[in-house]
């Protein structure tokens, strides 16, 4: 099956401070079919989720001002986003890195650089999720 399928009109937010991973990810993602929304720091997300209401966010960890630890917390903290799947960026991948990111409520983590690849099969799998998740509330209504 190829990797991009189901991906069509997946609403993902890009929050990195670096210009150029924002760009790789949004072109990658557009190519498979994503709506894509950039912030270029955890401020500038946060005051972008509740406008856009993302079905998939990629966050990087160290950027300036709020990390990407802190802007994590504060998304999986509001009840409207606690279920939206959040994918840590980092180009450090130690456990302790992975831990942290788990504590505060990361789905996945994705080591950088990303290849198209890894960065569509991880939004991939993570539509998945949020496919069964809103099947499964649909079922229960």
């Amino acid at each position: 099956m190829n990797a991009a399928a189901g991906l069509a009109g997946l609403k993902v937010m890009v929050i990195d401070d670096s210009n150029t991973i924002r760009r790789s990810a949004e072109i990658f993602l557009k190519q498979s079919g994503c709506q894509v929304i950039l912030a270029d720091d955890g401020f500038d997300a946060l005051a972008k989720i509740a406008d856009h209401d993302p079905d998939l966010i990629f966050c990087d960890i160290l950027m300036p001002r709020l990390d990407g630890y802190q802007t994590c917390a504060l998304i999986k903290k509001s009840p409207r986003f606690s279920d939206t799947p959040v994918v840590m960026l980092s180009s450090k991948d130690g456990l302790f890195d992975r831990a942290r990111g788990r504590m505060v409520g990361c789905d996945r983590y994705l080591t950088k650089p990303f290849t198209k690849d890894s960065l569509i099969r991880t939004a991939g799998e993570c539509a998945r999720r949020v496919a069964a998740l809103s099947g499964a509330e649909q079922a229960s209504v």
